[in-house]
């Protein structure tokens, strides 16, 4: 029952009388141009698909992805995109990673994090030295075993299923970066099970803990994560994330006080080159036509993506070189609108 409490509808939110429910038909928020990023600080507890079902409800709209799943024991940044801004999650999931990691010596578990079945390590537990020069074995290029309680499949079926069924599941090594490792703080209080926070900074597609599981291992003794906090996802920063009652508030006010926490669509795109169009090429872009840039394209660059805006600089397409043409490839703004990309105007 973690942090389920706060997850539960209001009492009587939704209660009317009979004759409310048959003459009272209540008029549907404005949601038109609810595009853009909303990052979000979530909490311990709801699952990540949790928290994209509430800002689904509160925004009263379908298109809502979330870019990047977090564990429910974890907490920290997760982007939720809206409207227009879904069709560009894919460029986001290489993102580079953040987190701020709680390892326990001392024990292991069997899902190599605190949900798990501990079993307690009667060797020496490590000391602060140790651990410090053990980290450094871990920056770089590294290879890495995912847990076997993960989302990794095995045969089409989903490993963690296998594992709750009893089964025996050893996944394939795979190669991650960990571009920073350093410890932030030592607790040696009790020194049969000391605790080390580490923050670590690293590729897509590491599993954090794998490498608390694997740094118990370099130190000749058992360890597993105890908290993790997502601090960066990609150019998103937990200091700049919108907790969820904050998020229940812009609702209450209105779709304007929703729009005012989103970023732009393309918001953390900078390292896409970007081409500007002309107006006549922006309305060709916006339908669907290939165009031969009056800007040209920018030098060194390869066949795409781009980033093509308009005058005022607002994203209307994704685009891709084909041969001396530009090819759009995610149009998000519609032919002669005045409005931001994705309005409905």
């Amino acid at each position: 029952m973690r942090g389920r409490s706060s997850w539960q509808r209001p009492s009587g939110s939704f209660a009317s009388s009979t004759a409310d429910r048959v003459t009272v038909r209540p008029s549907r928020p404005d949601t038109r141009g609810l595009d853009g990023i909303l990052v979000v600080a979530k909490p311990s507890g709801p699952t990540s698909h949790d928290v994209v079902a509430l800002v689904r409800r509160l925004a009263a709209t379908r298109r809502v992805g979330h870019g990047g799943t977090l564990d429910p024991f974890a907490e920290g940044v997760l982007p939720i995109f809206l409207g227009q801004a879904t069709r560009l999650v894919e460029y986001h999931l290489g993102d580079r990673k953040g987190y701020r990691a709680t390892v326990c010596f001392g024990a292991s578990s069997a899902t190599d994090d605190l949900e798990g079945d501990l079993t307690p390590d009667e060797r020496l537990a490590p000391d602060r030295e140790i651990v410090e020069a053990a980290l450094e074995g871990f920056r770089g290029e590294i290879r890495q075993r995912p847990p076997a309680y993960s989302a990794v499949k095995v045969a089409g079926r989903r490993a963690y299923a296998l594992a709750r069924a009893g089964a025996t599941v050893e996944l394939a090594e795979r190669t991650v970066t960990i571009h920073r490792m350093a410890l932030r703080s030592w607790d040696g209080a009790d020194p049969s099970r000391p605790i080390a926070i580490i923050d670590v900074e690293c590729s897509a597609g590491t599993y954090i803990r794998a490498l608390a599981r694997d740094l118990g291992a370099a130190v000749a003794n058992a360890a597993y994560l105890g908290a993790l906090t997502r601090t960066m996802s990609g150019p998103f920063r937990l200091d700049d994330a919108v907790a969820l009652d904050g998020v229940r508030a812009a609702a209450a006010e209105g779709p304007d006080a929703l729009r005012r926490l989103l970023l732009p669509v393309d918001a953390g795109l900078d390292a896409m080159p970007q081409i500007a169009l002309t107006h006549a090429e922006a309305e060709d872009v916006a339908r669907g036509r290939f165009i031969r840039p009056a800007a040209g394209v920018p030098g060194g660059a390869d066949g795409g993506p781009f980033r093509l805006v308009d005058t005022e600089g607002r994203l209307v397409a994704i685009g891709a070189r084909d041969g001396l043409r530009l090819a759009p490839t995610k149009v998000l703004i519609s032919a002669n609108a005045s409005s931001t990309p994705g309005s409905d105007a």
